[in-house]
């Protein structure tokens, strides 16, 4: 990590790359069962929800590799264990239904954890801005994917008729 962004965060930063690393986690998570479910999905309506829950997938797995990056300048290291993964993930399983044609159960699964995802930005916002060291790149970048999940929440909810 360099001087000044040691500088910086030092008083922060074992518990922002805690945070950072359960958002990874949560990014990574994410990515496998939209993609999954993406390949999988059946029925009248497949087409459509797998193009989505690819797009959503794919920019899940961008959310991943920024938060890694950003891991690794504050001085730390990823997750690098499927198990660790798991373990420390604020949502580490994502309730797909067995019927793979039920595409409103796949819809509402996504859908509670674009949610869960936005209160996990939200929270890691709230601790950057109360806390006395500011990390205004990490803040940038927690805004930024909260953002996309908020985008991708609303997605999700126009394929639901909500």
């Amino acid at each position: 990590m360099a001087q000044k962004t040691r500088e910086l965060v030092k008083n922060i930063a074992d518990e922002l790359i805690q945070l950072l690393n359960k958002a990874y986690a949560d990014e990574l998570i994410a990515y496998f069962y939209y993609k999954t479910a993406a390949m999988v999905v059946k029925g009248i309506h497949a087409k459509t929800v797998a193009d989505q829950l690819e797009e959503i997938a794919n920019e899940e797995l961008e959310h991943s590799e920024e938060l890694a990056e950003r891991i690794i300048q504050l001085g730390g290291e990823p997750l690098d264990d499927w198990d660790a993964i798991t373990k420390n993930a604020n949502y580490p399983k994502i309730d797909l239904p067995e019927d793979r044609s039920d595409h409103i159960g796949i819809l509402k699964a996504v859908h509670v954890a674009e949610q869960g995802a936005i209160e996990v930005y939200d929270s890691l916002i709230k601790f950057l801005q109360s806390s006395p060291q500011r990390d205004p790149i990490t803040l940038h970048l927690a805004r930024h994917i909260m953002g996309e999940e908020m985008h991708h929440e609303e997605e999700v909810e126009t394929l639901l008729g909500l």
